[in-house]
């Protein structure tokens, strides 16, 4: 676009380096197939390490993860999902064959606590979950999820991010999981399958032109 949009063909950011975000981000796709392969020892733990040193609102740190790397811990998982429903009309089979699951939860608790402090307190966010405009320990575990998803990548390793839905209560009770924390989703990690490449209909959709997506200035309808 020319005129009031910027041109974007230059780069303004050296993305030659090969573990660059720039790079990384260009790589993330969804994978819905993986093979039954572990990851090497500690991997996951050293990742999450990592990731969860994205901001908290307040530095509140109410972001906790489950981690299921363990097979019958992760066919749980799976059994406990389709409860009731026929597993294997499921259109990506290829997911349950991921050897890590995580879920990461946002804890209210621990932000509403926070805000009660002396410097926070004039916020009024210390008073009750009610007051929280923005749920801000799933905007957290969100920023933690996406750095995660960049580092996995950064590893070779793929993954596919999906939400629980009416799952959630199901699975915080089989994994004894505190009433109170909130899950965000589940992300999948694990080696890709490269010869049963399965592409979700939503993959298929075309992204949105820069010139949709940002207003310079002021807010006004794309030319």
């Amino acid at each position: 676009m020319v005129g009031r949009w910027l041109k974007t063909s230059k780069s303004w950011s050296d993305s030659s380096t090969k573990n660059s975000v720039a790079t990384t981000l260009s790589r993330r796709r969804s994978c819905r197939s993986f093979v039954e392969r572990k990851l090497p020892k500690g991997l996951i733990l050293e990742l999450i390490d990592k990731a969860r040193r994205t901001p908290t609102a307040g530095n509140s740190q109410g972001v906790e993860f489950l981690v299921l790397d363990d097979k019958s811990a992760v066919d749980d998982f799976w059994k406990v999902s389709f409860s009731g429903k026929d597993k294997s009309k499921f259109p990506f089979p290829g997911l349950f064959r991921a050897p890590v699951l995580i879920i990461p939860f946002g804890i209210p608790s621990m932000y509403i606590e926070r805000y009660k402090e002396d410097d926070k307190s004039y916020t009024n966010l210390g008073e009750d979950i009610k007051e929280w405009k923005v749920p801000y320990w799933l905007t957290d575990a969100a920023f933690a999820t996406m750095a995660l998803q960049l580092l996995a990548i950064e590893n070779q390793i793929e993954t596919c991010f999906i939400g629980l839905f009416d799952r959630e209560e199901r699975i915080k009770e089989n994994f004894s999981i505190p009433q109170n924390y909130e899950a965000l989703g589940v992300l999948i990690l694990g080696y890709p399958d490269t010869e049963e490449v399965k592409v979700g209909r939503s993959q298929k959709r075309e992204r949105r032109p820069l010139s949709e997506v940002v207003h310079l200035g002021s807010w006004h309808s794309p030319q």
